[in-house]
C-alpha cells in the first residue's frame, strides 16, 4: 500500500477507536545510586545485560565470589524491572552443567548475552581447557530458552585457543557479539596479549567462520563491545589494568569504522591497531570514589537513552576482605551521551556517585508493557508463553487507547512480524516493514533500507520507531543492544509530532511494547579544566633557580638553548626500585592550578623498549605518587597516567596501576590540573595534546590530604632496547590559574 494510503488508513483506525483520551502521565521516575549491585553483591564484574520478553532486565557477571567470604561462582545472574531493586538468580552453571571440555580448575569470565534464533545465547571466556591444561584461553558458548536458563553449553569452544608460538597462549578472552547490517554475525574477542580480533560466526552463533581479523594492537585493549549508530560501527574497549586494587586505572575508549571488521579510528583519525595507539575516551575516573571503570556493556532504554553498564572499584574498599587480593568490582550504570559523533559517559563527566535518573522502563500512553493488548484497541490478547506472558496480536489494524506524547516519541517492541507491518506516530510519521525493506515516510520525504535476505521474521526481534530532533529512525534488530538488521533514518528539520494515538496496520505479534517521550539529548561536553593567567614557571632560558629542587640529582640533565635536556635514566620508581632522579618546581600558593609542559621524546615505533618514559609527576614520596608519561609499553607507545601507593600497611607492599590519556607523539604537550576536594584530598586530572591546541582530558588520581605533593618532571624507565638512551627535551614548565 502506498505511504499516503497507509497514513490515511491509520488515521481512520484512530478516529473510529472509541475511548481515546489525552496522554496521561508516565510512571514516576526512579533514581539509582552507584553501585547498583550493592543490594545483593560485593562484586559483580564484567557485567552484560539484556531485556527479556518478560520485561525484566537480566544482568550477568564473571565468576568472582559474589560476596566477601563466598566461593568462586560459575558466572552470576540477577534481574531488575526498574534498576532500583534487584533479585539475585544464582549462577549460570553448576558443577554438573559447566562445559565438559573445560579443565577442572578453569574459571569462567566475562559473559556476553544476546538473543537471536528464538533463544538466548551467551558467550564467555574459559580460562583453561582440558585439551591443553595450563591456561589456554578460549571462548565458550551456551544457549537457553529463557534469560535465567537452564544453560546448555556447546560441545566445544566457538573460538579455540591460540598459541603464541613460544609455549604460551594469546588472550582469547572477553567475547562480544554483533549482528550487522550485512546479515552476518561477528564475534569480537581478545585482550592485551595478542590484541582484539573479530571473526564471523555461523547464523546460529555456535561456530567461527573463516580467518579472524585483528582490529586492535596488542598491549592496549580488552573487554570489547561493538554497536552500530548513524552509519558507523563503534568498537569500545577497556585499556590498562582492570585489577590493581587501589591503583586500578581501567578506562574505556572507542574507535569507529564503516565496516564491522575495521579499521577503527578515533576522533582524531588515529587507528586502534597501530603502535601509537588511538582511542577516544568513553569512560574514565574523575576523582570521586570510583576508580578503574571499565569492561562494559551497552543498552538503550525505553526513552531512547543509551547507557553504559560497567564495573568499577571504590578506592576506599578495593579488595574483598576474604579472600584478600580479589578486587572488589561492583556493577555501575550511567548514561551515554553522543557528542559530535562520539559516546561519552555523562557527557564526559565520568562515573557518578550521587543519585541519577534510572534507565527508563515501562510505558506511557496507557500501555502495560507486560500485557500490551490491555492498552490497545482492536488487538487480541494471546496467552504468550512462560517467558513473555500475554502478548498482543495485531491483525489488520490496532491503536493505543490513549494518546502518545507530542513533540518527540519512541515506540519500542519485541515483534514477530507478518508479511507487512506499519507503525504510524503522531498522525504524520509512517514506518513500514515489508518482506524485504523497512521504509519511513515523513514530511513529504522517504527513506528505506534493505532487510537481509535470510532475516527470520517468524522469530522474536526488536523493532523501534523514534522521532526526535527532526530525525525519524526505524530500526530492526536482534535485541536492541547496538546490533541491527536494518535501519532507515530520515532527517525532517523542525518535525514535531502531535499528541495522538499510535496506530498499526498489518500483522504482528507484539510483546514488551513501550511508548515514551524521547530523552532530551545532551550535546555539549561537561566542563573541562581551562588555564587562566600565568602564575609561575620556567622557560629554561638560564640555569635552574631556587624554585627548583631535586630528589636524587642527575648531572646529565642540562639546561641549554632554551630547553631542559635529560637523557632517560635506566632507573624507576615502581616497586622497590626507587632509584630515579626527580626534578621539582615550587607550586603556586593557590588551591587550584594547571601545570603544563611540552615534551619531545622519540621512542620510535613498533619495537620493544620497555619502559622508556618521561613526563610530569605529582609526588609525596617514592611510594606515593601519580606519574603522567609518554611511555613505551612493549610494541606500543602510549600516554600512561600511573599511580603508586602502599596497598598493605602490614608489610609496606606497594601497588601500581595506570590509566591511558590521549595519544603518544614525539612532541607531546602535558597538563596536570590540581584542586583539593571537600575532604582536603589532592586531586590531579591529566590532559595531553599532540598540537598544543586541542586537549584531551582524562583520568584523575587522588593523593591524600595533608601536605601538598611536589610537582615536577622525570625521565627514566628501567628499560631495554635503544642504546644509547633517548633524550627527553622539555621546552618549559608553566603554572596557570585553573578556571
Amino acid at each position: 500500500m502506498p505511504p499516503r494510503r497507509l497514513l490515511a488508513a491509520a488515521l481512520a483506525v484512530a478516529a473510529v477507536a472509541t475511548g481515546t483520551t489525552a496522554a496521561v502521565a508516565a510512571p514516576a521516575p526512579v533514581t539509582t545510586t552507584n553501585d547498583i549491585s550493592k543490594p545483593f553483591a560485593d562484586t559483580f564484574a564484567d557485567p552484560s545485560i539484556i531485556q527479556g520478553r518478560d520485561g525484566y532486565w537480566y544482568a550477568y557477571a564473571t565468576s568472582d565470589p559474589l560476596v566477601s567470604g563466598g566461593p568462586f561462582g560459575l558466572m552470576h545472574m540477577a534481574r531488575t524491572k526498574d534498576f532500583g531493586s534487584w533479585e539475585y538468580l544464582g549462577t549460570v552453571f553448576s558443577d554438573q552443567t559447566k562445559p565438559a571440555w573445560a579443565a577442572p580448575g578453569s574459571f569462567f569470565w566475562a559473559p556476553d548475552i544476546r538473543y537471536f534464533g528464538g533463544r538466548y545465547v551467551m558467550y564467555f571466556t574459559v580460562t583453561d581447557s582440558a585439551a591443553n591444561p595450563g591456561g589456554d584461553y578460549s571462548i565458550g558458548v551456551a544457549t537457553a530458552p529463557t534469560p535465567s536458563g537452564p544453560w546448555t553449553s556447546s560441545g566445544g569452544p566457538v573460538v579455540t585457543p591460540k598459541s603464541d608460538g613460544n609455549g604460551g597462549w594469546f588472550n582469547t578472552i572477553d567475547p562480544a557479539l554483533l549482528t550487522a547490517a550485512d546479515g552476518k554475525r561477528y564475534l569480537y574477542y581478545g585482550g592485551f596479549y595478542g590484541g582484539i580480533s573479530v571473526t564471523e560466526v555461523t547464523a546460529d552463533g555456535l561456530h567461527a567462520v573463516g580467518e579472524p581479523t585483528q582490529v586492535t594492537v596488542g598491549d592496549r585493549y580488552e573487554g570489547s563491545y561493538v554497536v552500530y549508530r548513524d552509519g558507523w560501527y563503534y568498537l569500545m574497549a577497556s585499556s590498562m589494568n582492570c585489577c590493581a586494587g587501589p591503583t586500578t586505572g581501567y578506562s574505556v575508549f572507542a574507535g569507529r569504522s564503516k565496516s564491522p571488521k575495521g579499521p577503527f579510528l578515533d576522533a582524531d583519525g588515529a587507528s586502534m591497531n597501530e603502535s601509537r595507539v588511538g582511542g577516544t575516551t568513553v569512560l574514565t575516573q574523575n576523582g570521586n570514589k570510583w576508580i578503574g571503570p571499565g569492561h562494559h556493556a551497552f543498552f538503550t532504554d525505553a526513552a531512547g537513552q543509551d547507557h553504559i553498564l560497567y564495573h568499577a572499584i571504590d578506592r576506599a574498599t578495593p579488595w574483598l576482605t576474604d579472600p584478600f587480593g580479589i578486587n572488589r568490582r561492583p556493577m555501575l550504570v550511567d548514561r551515554i551521551d553522543w557528542i559530535d559523533g562520539w559516546p561519552r559517559t555523562r557527557a564526559g563527566a565520568g562515573p557518578s556517585d550521587t543519585p541519577q535518573p534510572a534507565p527508563t522502563t515501562g510505558s506511557s500512553a496507557g500501555i502495560t508493557a507486560a500485557d500490551p493488548a490491555s492498552g490497545l484497541w482492536l488487538a487480541t490478547r494471546r496467552t504468550g508463553d512462560a517467558l513473555g506472558g500475554p502478548t498482543a496480536q495485531i491483525q489488520g489494524a490496532a491503536t493505543t487507547k490513549q494518546s502518545a506524547p507530542g513533540g518527540s516519541v519512541r515506540v519500542d517492541a519485541d515483534v514477530r512480524l507478518g508479511s507487512s507491518f506499519t507503525t504510524v506516530v503522531g498522525g504524520s510519521v509512517v514506518a513500514s516493514v515489508s518482506a524485504s525493506r523497512i521504509t519511513v515516510v515523513a514530511g513529504g520525504k522517504t527513506a528505506s533500507a534493505a532487510i537481509p535476505a535470510d532475516f527470520d521474521r517468524t522469530q522474536w526481534n526488536k523493532l523501534s520507531v523514534q522521532v526526535a530532533d527532526g530525525v525519524v529512525t526505524v530500526r530492526l534488530s536482534d535485541s536492541g543492544l547496538g546490533d541491527l538488521y536494518a535501519e532507515a533514518r530520515l532527517a525532517v528539520p523542525k518535525l514535531q509530532v502531535k499528541a495522538a494515538p499510535v496506530s498499526w496496520l498489518g500483522s504482528a505479534e507484539v510483546d514488551n511494547l513501550t511508548v515514551r517521550p524521547v530523552a532530551k539529548p545532551v550535546k555539549a561536553l561537561a566542563p573541562q579544566p581551562k588555564p587562566g593567567k600565568l602564575l609561575a614557571g620556567d622557560e629554561f632560558t638560564g640555569a635552574l633557580g631556587s624554585q627548583w629542587s631535586w630528589v636524587r640529582p642527575d648531572s646529565n640533565a642540562v639546561v641549554a638553548d632554551g630547553k631542559l635536556s635529560w637523557p632517560l635514566q635506566n632507573a624507576d620508581l615502581v616497586g622497590g626500585g626507587n632509584n630515579a632522579g626527580l626534578l621539582f618546581h615550587q607550586t603556586p600558593a593557590t588551591d587550584r592550578w594547571i601545570a603544563e609542559t611540552k615534551l619531545h621524546l622519540d621512542l620510535g615505533e613498533g619495537d620493544i623498549r620497555n619502559y622508556q618514559q618521561a613526563g610530569m609527576i605529582a609526588y609525596r614520596n617514592d611510594d606515593d605518587f601519580a606519574r603522567l608519561g609518554d611511555v613505551s609499553i612493549w610494541r606500543t607507545r602510549q600516554t600512561e597516567y600511573g599511580r603508586e601507593l602502599v596497598a598493605r600497611a602490614s608489610d609496606g607492599a606497594t601497588s601500581y596501576g595506570g590509566a591511558a590519556i590521549g595519544r603518544s607523539a614525539k612532541d607531546l604537550w602535558m597538563r596536570l590540573a590540581f584542586h583539593q576536594n571537600a575532604a582536603g584530598e589532592h586531586v590531579y586530572q591529566a590532559g595531553t595534546s599532540v598540537d598544543g591546541k586541542k586537549w584531551v582530558w582524562g583520568a584523575s588520581w587522588v593523593l591524600p590530604a595533608g601536605e601538598t605533593p611536589k610537582l615536577g618532571l622525570f625521565a627514566h624507565g628501567e628499560f631495554t632496547g635503544a642504546n644509547p638512551a633517548p633524550v627527553a627535551t622539555f621546552d618549559y614548565l608553566r603554572f596557570f590559574e585553573s578556571k
